[in-house]
């Protein structure tokens, strides 16, 4: 029973963990001064809403294609543990 809770637990630290880092790169890959309607005056806000909109979309596949070890997701309990609050405070501090 124990070894279940655990791997609830690690999936649900892996999956906020993910969510918290979609967020933050959704947010950092925003255009800095311009809104949507002038971004091909400037290239490089394309370019930074291009990949920002790729790697939130790799992150948002990693989601939902999870190890269905449970030793994989029992792992992810320790690792959760530190890095959400970690995750977090940086998007905090981003946002």
């Amino acid at each position: 029973m124990a070894g279940t809770h655990m791997r609830f637990l690690g999936l649900v630290l892996r999956t906020l963990f993910l969510l918290v880092v979609v967020v933050t790169t959704a947010r950092v890959a925003m255009p800095q001064n311009e809104s949507f309607a002038t971004l091909y005056d400037t290239p490089a806000d394309l370019f930074r809403i291009l990949i920002g909109a790729a790697v939130c979309f790799f992150i948002c596949i990693q989601i939902f294609r999870y190890s269905r070890d449970p030793a994989d997701m029992r792992k992810w309990v320790p690792i959760g543990l530190a890095v959400v609050p970690l995750a977090l405070i940086c998007a905090r501090v981003i946002w």
